[in-house]
């Protein structure tokens, strides 16, 4: 993501920290009988209180869902494929506002109730630990945006001409049952039906379409695993390109408001250059499809890396010139954050400092400031009382998680030099593929593929209370 515009916090040691974060990434909530019979109801993520589940872990969502801009009703039928984790007797799953109509587990009706943004989903027979199951739910009613303090509004939001879904770290569960935590990575088949007329838009690969009675399904599916808040659905009347590139669907869509031949879709037609200027330096690119969406909504004030097809506020072409930097950062996403996934919003500087570095290396690659300027000016205006790691939920989205990230990238690339560099770079996205990982977890791969010893380096850069020398 790339934010739009902070916690004063003390020294923190980063080896802690390390350590704090495998343990909840390995560990999760404290466990209990009553917990485990239960299934948590929640990931025992500070970051995100009340989001996420436990007991047990998701393969896939296959969702059917219909939307009408007329009204802004939705209604839905969800199948949730998953394995018990635990011997539950009951579980949970996350889901804001809208009206569930029947619960099934493996084809039997379920007793159901809800607590919140949680739907508590009670099989007529308990789950085995290691049982795989189907869930079957079906809902309705009018999704409710989520007002972000971090952030601004997320969730399924109501448009002029359709509708977007989109938001970090909250909006899947605005319009589907879910896991809602990174932690638990899943396919997805998703089928949308709106009137005719209108564009109907998702992750993956386009998987056909269909028109019936005034009714047209767009269907789309992902099957690389992929975190729940990088699901996306874009309603409305768009100008929608199809393609290839690399032997890959390409497809991009551009709101029908904004000029044909302007900055956004100028920054769009780059995409595929782009992802092969980053695939050169991170390894293959991650993903069956590639993609972007430019919007016109302007309540949305930022760009967000949704799986394969990232979606961009109107906010970055407002000045009449394309953007080709905020595309970078989204597409490098796909590697960092979207392939390899955190396994605690805590450690989010392993989306955004990356991804933040990455942009820095197009705009040089496309003539514009070197990163050596960059660097400079960055380092000058970073304010080093603020961490980069476990930076607090209120500046997760903050200049020491993009910016002061991404000068710890570029110490660690003067420190090892371009050839390890680049050498972990691309272990790291092609060991890690489709997972999850913690910042202990790079740090141990950095120095296994240097040779060196590197967490004093990085804790220095990431979380000490003084600015470290450039090297």
């Amino acid at each position: 993501m790339v934010r739009t515009g902070s916690r004063p916090v003390g020294r923190v040691v980063l080896t802690a920290c390390l350590v704090a974060a495998a343990l909840a990434a390995c560990t999760g909530p404290p466990p209990d009988a009553d917990r485990a019979r239960r299934g948590a109801a929640d990931a025992g993520d500070p970051y995100v209180p009340g989001r996420g589940n436990g007991g047990y872990d998701v393969a896939a969502y296959r969702l059917r869902i219909r939307y009408d801009p007329a009204d802004d009703r939705l209604t839905g039928h969800a199948t949730i494929t998953a394995t018990a984790t635990a011997g539950l007797s009951r579980f949970n799953l996350d889901l804001s506002g809208l009206t569930v109509g029947a619960v099934r587990v493996d084809g039997a009706q379920a007793r159901y109730a809800r607590e919140g943004d949680e739907l508590v989903v009670t099989p007529a027979r308990g789950l085995d630990r290691g049982a795989r199951f189907a869930v079957d739910v079906e809902y309705a009613g009018v999704p409710q945006p989520v007002e972000s303090t971090t952030l601004g509004v997320g969730g399924l939001l109501a448009t002029a001409d359709g509708a977007v879904a989109l938001g970090q770290p909250d909006s899947a569960s605005t319009w589907f049952p879910v896991n809602d935590h990174p932690s638990d990575k899943a396919t997805y088949d998703v089928e949308v039906t709106v009137p005719d007329g209108l564009a109907a838009l998702g992750n993956g690969v386009p998987a056909g379409r269909a028109s019936a009675g005034g009714w047209t399904t767009w269907h789309w599916v992902e099957r690389a695993p992929m975190a729940s808040y990088l699901s996306t659905l874009v309603i409305g009347d768009y100008r929608v390109a199809t393609g290839t590139h690399r032997g890959k669907p390409m497809v991009t869509a551009v709101a029908a408001s904004l000029p044909a031949d302007g900055p956004a879709a100028a920054s769009l037609a780059r995409t595929g250059e782009i992802a092969d200027f980053l695939a050169d330096r991170f390894g293959p690119y991650p993903f069956e499809s590639y993609g972007g969406i430019a919007l016109a909504e302007r309540r949305i004030s930022y760009a967000l890396e949704t799986q394969s097809r990232p979606v961009y506020g109107p906010g970055f072409f407002r000045s009449g010139r394309p953007d080709t930097g905020v595309v970078a950062h989204e597409l490098a996403h796909q590697w960092f954050g979207d392939s390899v996934s955190l396994a605690r919003w805590s450690d989010i500087w392993l989306n955004e400092g990356f991804a933040t570095y990455a942009e820095w290396l197009w705009l040089e690659h496309d003539g514009g400031r070197t990163v050596a300027q960059t660097v400079a000016d960055r380092h000058a205006a970073t304010d080093w009382s603020q961490p980069s790691v476990d930076p607090g939920r209120a500046n997760m989205f903050g200049d020491a998680v993009y910016q002061r990230g991404a000068l710890a990238v570029h110490a660690l690339r003067r420190t090892v030099g371009d050839d390890a560099f680049f050498r972990i770079l691309r272990a790291w996205t092609t060991e890690r593929r489709g997972g999850n990982a913690t910042t202990a977890d790079f740090v141990a791969l950095a120095e296994r593929v240097s040779g060196r010893r590197l967490a004093a380096l990085l804790d220095a850069w990431l979380v000490g209370g003084t600015a470290p020398a450039l090297p």
